[in-house]
């Protein structure tokens, strides 16, 4: 399972048939006020810890945040955690789905397969009436080991591979990846800016507008709040063909394509991975530098129209 309920989460965390470890990977804008580490100070689910996921993280020639991190680091975080090879892992954020997709695309790439998120999140949570720990969290976590692993060569895609690829025509080219942008269509257009300074908006040539919000359902919280979820499987292949047009997403639901995910910086692209996931697509990339790292260099191909 990729997605968990919240009453399911909670029947695991009573059971004692595997060791289950939560993390909070609630991560904010860079131009948001909010703080997602104090924040998890105050408010968390019982037992979780906190997963700074610019923390863990490989540093970028261009000083990108939360790169894919090496093996070790992953696992020096793991071991900090208290996670094994072994254990049960499930990550969620305060969006409801926003960032802890990118903390489970971090555990998939690495090879840790019993992990995954919780679907609405925190906020899921306290709606259907689960409790929160809103006391100073406790430095009591027993440390493990956890051997360095090596990343799936297909998890990450890399500038020069982006390059080469924008200029094949996907479904006519035969090795060309099927890009899939998850920034607002405005920003793919052009039309509207990038939230960091400087940064041209555009896309790059032969890519998709996919906005990630599109898998997404906005629930209503009963203390007049609201949260997302994954849309139901029938409504991710809708907004696929949608943004595809029927015969080449039949194309891709069959495997005749692969996928490459990306956004503005390699965060709401996870969003679109999981997305594919679900509907039993597994041939998906992620370009971890996105829009930033690509917009950045002078020598990027800056696509403007539809």
């Amino acid at each position: 399972m990729l997605l968990l309920s919240p009453t399911r989460l909670s029947q695991l965390l009573k059971s004692e048939a595997a060791q289950t470890i939560v993390l909070d990977s609630t991560w904010f804008m860079p131009n948001s006020t909010r703080i997602a580490a104090a924040e998890f100070r105050t408010k968390r689910i019982p037992g979780a810890r906190f997963l700074d996921l610019d923390e863990v993280a490989s540093p970028h020639e261009l000083g990108l945040k939360h790169m894919l991190p090496s093996g070790e680091i992953f696992a020096r975080a793991c071991e900090k955690f208290g996670i094994g090879r072994s254990s049960r892992v499930v990550v969620y954020d305060s969006h409801g789905v926003f960032s802890s997709p990118r903390a489970l695309w971090m555990f998939k790439s690495f090879g840790h397969e019993d992990a995954a998120i919780l679907d609405g999140g925190l906020p899921r949570w306290e709606a259907e009436g689960f409790p929160v720990d809103q006391e100073p969290p406790l430095d009591d976590v027993k440390s493990s080991n956890y051997p360095p692993p090596t990343a799936d060569d297909n998890a990450v895609r890399s500038y020069g591979q982006m390059v080469y690829n924008s200029g094949l025509v996907p479904f006519e080219t035969a090795d060309a990846e099927l890009v899939f942008d998850a920034r607002s269509r405005g920003r793919y257009l052009g039309t509207d800016p990038e939230p960091r300074p400087g940064l041209s908006s555009g896309h790059i040539p032969n890519s998709f507008s996919l906005p990630f919000n599109t898998f997404l359902q906005t629930n209503a919280a009963p203390n007049g709040t609201s949260y997302t979820t994954y849309l139901p499987e029938s409504q991710l292949r809708s907004a696929i063909v949608e943004a595809l047009g029927p015969q080449r997403a039949e194309s891709l639901f069959k495997g005749d394509v692969s996928v490459i995910t990306t956004c503005g910086s390699g965060m709401s692209a996870a969003v679109l991975w999981l997305g594919l996931q679900l509907l039993g697509i597994k041939q998906v990339s992620l370009y971890d530098e996105s829009w930033t790292g690509y917009a950045q260099r002078p020598s990027s191909r800056i696509d403007k129209s539809q």
